[in-house]
C-alpha cells in the first residue's frame, strides 16, 4: 500500500501543492514552522478525515479561505483509487473513488496509516485519553463499524450527561428518559469493550516479541485492559451487557448526585507492565519509550496481518527523539516493506542506509522542492 500523488489546496500554510512520492521512503526536511508537520498531518487527515493535532476541522483551512482540500491517489490491493477530503465552514465531505461517503465508517480503512510523533512517546506516561485515542483509531482502521458504535456511544453519552446535570439541579425528576439512554449506552458500550478486548489480544501477539527483540530478550511486555466495570476478556457480549445493567443500577443515585456518567469505555484505560512492573509508575524513560516504540511497530504488523498489506508510516520529527539503537531498530524493521514519510530538521544525526535511498523534499514557507 502506498500513496502515488498528493494534492493540497488551501490547507494550513499550503496555497496549492502537488507531490509525487517514492514507494518506499520520503524525507521532508525543513526548519520548524515551515510546513513539515502540516504535510504529514494532511496524509493522516486523508486516512482518518480528522487531524491528530486539533479537534477543530476549521483550523485546517488556510486563513481567509472558504475551504481546504486534500486529494490522494492510493495503491492498495493491486489497484489505484482516489481519495478526497474537503473541509469547509459548513462541514466536511469524504469521497472514495469519487463517491461521497455519508458515513465515516464507510470511508475510514481505505487508507491505512500509522503515525509516530513525539507525543506518542507519552503513550505510556500520558493521560488515559491518549491511550483510548490510540486504541480507538487503530481498531477503526481494521474494523470500520467500530467507528460507528463509538460515534453513537459518544452521542448518547453527551445526551445522558446533559440529562444527569438536569436531574442534579432538580430541573427534572422523572428518570424514565435516563433509563432509556442507559439502555442505548450499554448497547454500544458492550460492542466497544468486546472489540477492544479482541484487538488487544491481537496486539499482544505482536508487541511482546517486538519488545523482547528491542531489549535483547531482557524485558517482557504485558498489556492489560483496565475497565471501569468488573469484566474480563473471557466475558461474551451478553455477559458484559448484564454487568453494565447491574452496575448502572447500583450507581444511579451517585451519578445523579455528580451529574455525570461514571462508568463506560470513556473511563477505561490501558496498563503496561515490563517484567511485572507498571511502566507508567516505575519504568525509566528508556523503558517507556521502548514500550511506545514496540506498540507502534506492533501496529504495523497487526494491520498487515488483518488487511493483507503494510500501512503507510508517518514519522513526524520522532527519529531525533530516539537514541541510535532505537532509531536503527525502527528503520531496520520498516526497510523495504513500508512506505514511510520522515519529517526532520536535518538528517545529519540519523545514520542509516535507508535514508540514503530516500526521496528528499525540502520545505520552506509552504513551498516544497524535491
Amino acid at each position: 500500500m502506498h500513496i502515488h500523488h498528493l494534492t493540497l489546496r488551501n490547507y494550513r500554510n499550503y496555497d496549492q501543492l502537488q507531490l509525487k512520492f517514492d514507494d518506499r521512503i520520503n524525507v521532508i526536511i525543513g526548519e520548524n514552522a515551515q510546513g513539515k508537520t502540516n504535510l504529514m498531518e494532511s496524509i493522516y487527515v486523508l486516512a482518518f478525515s480528522k487531524s491528530y493535532r486539533t479537534p477543530k476541522d476549521k483550523e485546517l483551512i488556510q486563513w481567509e479561505q472558504e475551504y481546504a482540500k486534500i486529494e490522494g491517489s492510493v495503491f492498495k490491493r493491486k489497484r489505484t483509487f482516489p481519495l478526497e477530503i474537503v473541509i469547509s465552514q459548513k462541514g466536511k465531505k469524504a469521497k472514495l473513488n469519487h463517491i461521497e461517503q455519508r458515513r465515516l465508517s464507510d470511508y475510514i480503512g481505505a487508507l491505512n496509516v500509522v503515525m509516530f510523533a513525539p507525543e506518542d512517546l507519552n503513550l505510556v506516561k500520558g493521560s488515559p485519553q491518549i491511550r483510548r485515542r490510540f486504541i480507538d483509531m487503530e481498531i477503526g482502521q481494521i474494523q470500520p463499524m467500530y467507528i460507528y458504535h463509538l460515534g453513537q456511544y459518544l452521542k448518547v453519552l453527551k445526551q445522558r450527561n446533559h440529562l444527569l446535570k438536569n436531574l442534579q439541579r432538580n430541573r427534572q425528576t422523572d428518570r424514565t428518559m435516563l433509563h432509556v439512554l442507559t439502555e442505548q449506552l450499554i448497547e454500544h458500550a458492550a460492542v466497544i469493550i468486546e472489540k477492544r478486548f479482541k484487538f488487544l489480544d491481537m496486539l499482544r501477539k505482536w508487541a511482546g516479541p517486538i519488545h523482547q527483540g528491542i531489549t535483547r530478550g531482557i524485558e517482557q511486555l504485558e498489556i492489560r485492559y483496565n475497565a471501569s466495570i468488573d469484566v474480563s476478556e473471557q466475558d461474551n457480549r451478553e455477559k458484559i451487557v448484564n454487568i453494565y445493567y447491574q452496575k448502572f443500577s447500583e450507581i444511579e443515585d451517585r451519578e445523579v448526585e455528580r451529574g455525570s456518567t461514571l462508568i463506560g469505555p470513556h473511563r477505561d484505560d490501558l496498563l503496561f507492565y515490563v517484567n511485572d512492573k507498571d511502566v507508567q509508575t516505575y519504568g525509566s524513560q528508556g523503558q517507556q519509550r521502548t514500550t511506545a516504540l514496540s506498540l507502534k511497530l506492533a501496529e504495523i504488523e497487526l494491520i498487515n496481518n488483518e488487511v493483507g498489506e503494510y500501512p503507510i508510516l508517518l514519522l513526524d520529527d520522532v527519529l531525533s527523539e530516539l537514541d541510535d539503537f532505537r532509531q536503527s531498530h525502527l528503520l531496520d524493521t520498516i526497510q523495504g516493506k513500508v512506505q514511510t514519510f520522515v519529517s526532520t530538521t536535518s538528517v545529519d544525526g540519523i545514520k542509516h542506509d535507508t535514508l540514503n535511498k530516500a526521496e528528499i523534499f525540502r520545505v520552506k514557507n509552504g513551498i516544497i522542492e524535491s
